[in-house]
């Protein structure tokens, strides 16, 4: 239908080595009730669900009138459906992806890098960095979901130093010293003497990593042997991390990192130079377009050491400051915005009861994509021809500025997470 605005999409999944295998991924999940014909196979990792124009993976159109065109071939010769705004500012673009993402295994050390760096990272090692972009994430919570964000307060780390030696022997004498005696002082200081700990540990020798990390499992494997607790050195994590990655320097960055456990509704940010990992856990994550990381370990991918240890922002910050909560909207009482302070992105996310009979979806003057988490709906607009079916997994693409009407066909609550840019 010419001039049709809103459409299904039919979306890539990617299946990681770090993927949930089967039907314990929430990707394999929303597949399967998306799709009754979706085969999907136990022993195989479904690790992300990507809806969006990304060059490796290209939502497709459902739709009888343009199906044979994938979203990013349609947005190309349909500019005006991102919004004047958008079109703009981003060169007729669509400037964010979305994913969701069921994490069995830890996803790397890493940071990513804001648009100066980036330039010069892609000028510079364009195998490694394939784009001159920012790539600012956030990553909203669909189960519990366990990921390291930001450095930790010093005290933290300082108490770490004290009851891990295997930690404080990588770290060496000279660098926590300057870390206690930067307790009290001013910000520079204490953020001048992380850098100095972080960066004698990165660039500690494979051999003596090893060593040291073998001597804490062990300790940790005997006092659980023995009946006790090693929670407060993280026993249990480092544990399963060194099993992941034996070896990997990355099992000790826990120490300097926050630990974030993340309920279902909550979110972080992760916004350029601040190091993080997701370490278990699904979640809805958008991102800007990007493929630019900045890794230095639990990750067999290229690791950048030197680029991470000068990139990142040392100002240390307390977890429950790095959480980023949502903005409930004044005009719809369902609605919960997650607007963090970059261009790229905005994700909206509605929780709507069973007992609504009709949810009436905001018009934007951007185009968004809207993913169907729980819940059975048909979805009209004026532009459609026909009613849309949308059930648990179902995916719509809505151009700007247009209204779409959601019927409930079963009683029960809706949860749906929309993704758009609010200029």
């Amino acid at each position: 239908m010419a001039g049709q605005r809103v459409f299904p999409l039919s979306c890539v999944v990617q299946q990681y080595a770090w993927g949930k295998t089967g039907s314990n991924s929430e990707v394999a999940r929303l597949l399967a009730s998306s799709d009754p014909l979706a085969q999907i196979a136990e022993d195989k990792p479904y690790a992300e669900l990507w809806m969006g124009t990304h060059p490796r993976g290209d939502a497709k159109i459902l739709d009888n009138h343009i199906s044979q065109k994938t979203l990013g071939q349609w947005i190309a010769e349909n500019q005006d459906c991102l919004g004047p705004k958008v079109k703009e500012t981003f060169n007729g673009k669509l400037p964010f992806l979305f994913k969701v993402l069921s994490v069995e295994t830890a996803l790397s050390i890493q940071a990513h890098p804001n648009k100066a760096l980036a330039e010069k990272l892609h000028h510079q090692a364009p195998q490694h960095y394939p784009d001159a972009n920012h790539k600012p994430e956030m990553a909203i919570a669909l189960t519990s979901f366990q990921g390291l964000c930001g450095f930790r307060p010093v005290e933290e780390i300082v108490t770490f130093l004290k009851k891990v030696p295997e930690f404080q022997f990588l770290i060496g004498d000279d660098a926590t010293t300057q870390l206690r005696q930067s307790l009290g002082s001013d910000s520079q200081a204490m953020a001048s003497a992380l850098r100095s700990c972080f960066t004698h540990l990165m660039r500690s020798e494979k051999k003596v990593v090893v060593e040291q990390l073998n001597l804490l499992v062990k300790r940790i494997s005997q006092q659980v042997s023995a009946g006790n607790s090693m929670e407060d050195i993280c026993g249990t994590l480092l544990l399963d991390l060194h099993q992941q990655y034996p070896g990997d320097i990355g099992c000790f960055a826990i120490y300097f990192l926050n630990l974030l456990t993340l309920k279902p509704g909550e979110a972080m940010f992760l916004e350029a130079n601040v190091p993080h990992a997701y370490l278990k856990g699904d979640c809805v994550e958008c991102m800007a377009c990007s493929d630019n990381t900045v890794r230095a370990g639990l990750t067999p991918k290229f690791i950048d050491v030197p680029t991470l240890c000068e990139m990142l922002n040392y100002t240390p910050t307390a977890s429950k400051d790095r959480l980023f909560p949502p903005e409930q909207s004044q005009d719809d009482p369902y609605l919960s915005i997650y607007n963090p302070p970059v261009p790229d992105f905005t994700v909206m996310r509605m929780q709507v009861p069973g007992s609504v009979t009709e949810y009436k979806v905001l018009a934007l003057d951007s185009a968004s994509i809207l993913l169907m988490v729980q819940g059975t709906v048909t979805a009209s607009t004026p532009t459609a021809q026909a009613a849309i079916p949308l059930q648990r997994g179902g995916v719509l693409f809505i151009g700007a500025n247009e209204s779409v009407s959601l019927k409930l066909t079963e009683p029960k609550d809706l949860l749906i997470f929309r993704a758009c840019c609010l200029l």
